[in-house]
């Protein structure tokens, strides 16, 4: 175990745009110590996610110590707290952390270990990093709010439009849809993103800057029974609500800053619901196990061959360069997967 008191770690005093050279800085602070039901984790590898960079975007609050960034994390178990019973140091693993709590964006970091899963033994730590955050929103998504069922027979010519399917998110939803036994249409804009959508396995690809109605009336498809929505709620709300079946479901993750109109679904008896992978431990609910169970189910999954990592590129070493990088990349909202970063062996 390492006697070390100290730790490297990338954080914000100032809320800039990623480009200034001030927007994350490499700092040096205290190793924290787990108490109660927390891990310590020897971090190996991060990923870089939208809600990184919308909790760095540029505002006037200042910090008086640093802010440390970063909810995917896949690392080595150092030590544990002592109402820890599910890891023992050594053990690899993988999770998405808390908002409310300091990021992964660290040499070590302290994490609840009811949201934590078994690292998959088919995948290496960059590998792994990728999936944590976006496996959780997706399982959450399909099987908690939309409540798909996870037997192929009960969704048997059920379908699904998943609104930005080429990015972290939609990347595993894809492949866990289809896990499920539905019809999954990916939304792309460019070729390159199609390619990504079909590669995760969807059976068709529209375009969301268009209608969306007259494309799956050109592949069959007066409507879909269930939408996964991404990206941009005001710019498709009209489509979503005119593509959904009667008494279909609609689930988001993006927020809006505009009223939406939901007479649009009455008629339809629609249901609209939010998944925030952050809710469960942000309110300490009493099912937090629950992301534990799923992470280890997605892990099983993994080395099954039935999901593969949704890794696409890797940026070392793990420091405030890298990450300033990464940060305008997702920024630019032109990637395809996911950006992860590891320090050199």
């Amino acid at each position: 175990m390492s006697t070390q008191q100290t730790m490297k770690a990338v954080g914000l005093y100032q809320y800039l745009h990623a480009e200034h050279p001030e927007s994350l800085l490499d700092v040096v602070i205290e190793k924290p110590v787990p108490t109660g039901k927390d891990l310590l984790v020897k971090v190996q590898a991060i990923s870089v996610n939208p809600v990184d960079v919308k909790v760095r975007a540029p505002k006037a609050k200042k910090e008086t110590s640093p802010r440390i960034l970063g909810w995917d994390v896949a690392g080595v178990v150092e030590q544990t707290g002592p109402d820890c019973t599910l890891f023992q140091p050594g053990d690899e693993v993988y999770y998405a952390g808390s908002i409310t709590r300091p990021g992964g964006n660290s040499e070590f970091h302290l994490v609840d270990e009811r949201i934590v899963g078994f690292k998959p033994a088919a995948l290496n730590f960059a590998e792994a990093a990728a999936l944590p955050l976006t496996a959780i929103t997706a399982w959450e998504a399909l099987f908690d709010r939309l409540g798909l069922s996870r037997s192929k027979e009960n969704n048997t010519g059920k379908t699904i439009l998943i609104i930005g399917a080429a990015g972290g998110v939609g990347s595993i939803a894809v492949q866990l849809a289809k896990y499920a036994g539905l019809t999954v249409i990916g939304t792309a804009s460019r070729p390159e993103s199609a390619a990504w959508v079909k590669e995760m396995g969807a059976d068709q690809i529209i375009n969301h800057n268009d209608s969306f109605v007259p494309q799956l009336n050109a592949i069959g498809l007066p409507h879909v029974d269930y939408i996964f929505c991404l990206n941009s709620m005001e710019q498709h709300w009209q489509n979503i609500a005119d593509a959904i079946a009667p008494q279909g479901k609609i689930c988001s993750i993006v927020e809006t800053d505009q009223l939406l109109n939901l007479t649009l679904l009455k008629n339809k008896s629609a249901t609209f619901v939010w998944e925030f992978m952050f809710t469960r431990s942000m309110f300490q609910t009493d099912d937090m196990i629950e992301q534990h169970k799923l992470l280890n189910e997605v892990a099983q999954l993994v080395d099954t061959g039935i999901l593969r990592t949704t890794l696409t590129e890797k940026l070392t070493p793990m420091n405030a360069a890298s990450l300033r990088q990464a940060h305008a990349r997702i920024e630019a909202g032109r990637t395809v997967g996911k950006i992860v970063l590891t320090s050199p062996e």
